[in-house]
């Protein structure tokens, strides 16, 4: 059976014909099909994002991942190192009503090694502080052949998916992300999409899939990877993200990782989020890639693209809603990138 048939009879697609998808099936086509299936699960069409940072609370880093540029050794002199628990503390202390969201599994699994516990101690500590969400960071690609290259000291596949599961067991909620445009094949990209499907039918636990394109920038691995990938792959993966991953219940689209023209497509290839307004950021700020806008742009980002703009929370429940998109017609506020 097709790729097609499969759609046509509402079937799950298997992994052959997820590679079809990707690799075969024409644009056009496929994103008709991953926006009829996002028109399906929200036909208000609506498009949430967040407001948030991410504050670093080290840079200090003993992976070395090749596509990183912002991670320091230990005797850098740029390297720093705050007390993560003084720095929720003080997060709670400034400002009680914010939702903290920290530490990837690839962090949570080194944290066990470090204290030389198991991964659902550290969780049930992260849980009895008052934490209920993890973002979904250091998944990178879920193949080890492509880890042994990108991050050979950072968690293998089965280690990030061994704490997802252990984290969806106590309660908490995670997102899940990709990063792809490197040295991964489309088989590798199919096989970290169907990792995350099996563990989500068992848990529940993933609250949304979040890819993003590899910046070469300063990192290592631009010796290797000179250009980033189009945005046009951006917006095909976001289309077989929403066909694939069946259970998921959100795909966003980021204005951030990649650039505004990507995300706004990528909304009409079957995401439903756009992210965050990331009043703080570093990481990609190092490798090169420095984006900025307020909320009054994403608004107006995503009334351009034809839904009507919501903020959400981290657990995706609406804070507030805004005006739709003006009729056919209308004149429109005129958005150009940062």
């Amino acid at each position: 059976m097709t790729a097609l048939s499969a759609s046509e009879k509402k079937q799950r697609y298997d992994r052959r014909q997820a590679l079809e998808l990707l690799a075969d099936l024409p644009m056009g086509q496929l994103m008709n099909l991953a926006h009829q299936e996002r028109v399906r699960r929200f036909p208000e069409g609506m498009v949430t994002f967040v407001v948030d940072t991410n504050p670093n609370y080290t840079n200090v880093c003993v992976t070395g991942c090749a596509f990183c540029a912002f991670y320091r050794k230990r005797h850098d002199t740029d390297a720093y190192l705050l007390s993560w628990q003084a720095y929720i503390e003080a997060i709670r202390s400034a400002c009680p009503h914010v939702h903290i969201h920290p530490f990837s599994p690839a962090e949570i699994a080194f944290m066990a090694g470090q204290e030389t516990c198991s991964v659902s101690e550290v969780l049930k500590t992260l849980w009895n502080t008052g934490i209920r969400t993890i973002p979904g960071g250091g998944a990178e690609i879920l193949t080890e052949p492509v880890r042994r290259i990108i991050a050979p000291r950072k968690a293998t596949t089965d280690q990030w998916l061994d704490v997802c599961e252990k984290a969806h067991r106590i309660g908490f909620k995670t997102t899940a992300t990709m990063m792809f445009g490197h040295v991964e094949t489309d088989e590798d990209i199919i096989d970290h999409l169907l990792r995350l499907r099996e563990l989500q039918d068992f848990t529940s636990g993933f609250t949304s899939f979040i890819p993003w394109s590899f910046k070469p920038g300063r990192t290592p691995l631009a010796q290797q990877v000179k250009h980033p990938a189009h945005p046009a792959r951006y917006v095909r993966i976001i289309a077989v993200a929403r066909l694939v991953l069946d259970n998921f219940p959100h795909i966003q689209s980021s204005w951030f990782s990649e650039n505004i023209s990507a995300g706004q497509l990528g909304l009409l290839a079957g995401a439903d989020d756009f992210g965050g307004v990331l009043v703080e950021e570093h990481v990609h700020k190092e490798a090169g890639h420095d984006r900025q806008a307020t909320v009054d742009n994403v608004v107006t980002i995503i009334r351009r693209a034809g839904f009507i703009p919501a903020r959400r929370d981290s657990h995706y429940r609406i804070q507030e809603t805004f005006a739709p998109p003006a009729p056919a017609g209308a004149n429109c506020l005129s958005v150009s990138e940062a």
